[in-house]
């Protein structure tokens, strides 16, 4: 069965960020992300008043998502393992209610890469969905981070152990999931000794 949308759950300094643009771009498919909704809600004038006005949003961040192709954002602003704050961006609750909603609207549009908190959570009931996991060593983990953003292996993993911990509060309370299992996702991808160009590679395998 074909998926005209993959959503990727990846934990940071997994690589996943890189193998959902490959694949992305493989596919054909748009690739949307936390970051990249923010910065196309810059883009599209979206201050955090009218962030949560329905037509605002609609008209304005999807209009400047419909532009970004496959490629899109993600090449201009990804940085592995980190995420990206941006002075006057819309903060806090508005801004995550727009990233949810924006996944909603995607995921109905259809042909689109989805990195984002939960989004195979989200969006798991709908039969066109593939919902992915990349996963990493802890190890593997911190010496991405530490080579990305050039910081001391000690600050990599607290670093990692900071980003789990805020990974399974938003889980909890947003989804009552008290432990992530693999059978929450339909594909596992250790990067341990799979590299973002291999991963990519079964994604497209799997959605296609």
């Amino acid at each position: 069965m074909a998926h005209s949308v993959v959503c990727i759950s990846s934990e940071d300094g997994a690589a996943g960020q890189e193998a959902a643009a490959l694949a992305a771009s493989s596919l054909g498919f748009t690739i949307i992300d936390e970051d990249i909704v923010a910065r196309a809600a810059l883009e599209a004038g979206v201050d955090e008043a009218s962030v949560a006005d329905v037509e605002k949003r609609k008209t304005l961040v999807m209009k400047v998502l419909d532009g970004i192709g496959s490629a899109g954002m993600a090449g201009a602003y990804a940085v592995p393992g980190a995420g990206v704050a941006v002075a006057g961006e819309p903060a806090g609750e508005a801004l995550m209610g727009l990233i949810r909603s924006v996944i909603e609207d995607s995921a109905a549009t259809g042909r689109a890469v989805i990195v984002a908190h939960a989004a195979s959570l989200a969006l798991g009931d709908r039969d066109d969905v593939l919902r992915v996991m990349i996963t990493a060593s802890p190890e593997t983990r911190a010496a991405r981070v530490r080579d990305s953003l050039g910081c001391s292996e000690s600050e990599a993993a607290q670093a990692i152990k900071k980003g789990d911990a805020g990974r399974s509060d938003y889980l909890k309370r947003f989804y009552g999931i008290k432990a992530e299992l693999p059978t929450h996702y339909d594909l596992v991808i250790n990067t341990d000794k799979v590299s973002p160009e291999q991963a990519a590679g079964l994604i497209v395998r799997a959605a296609s």
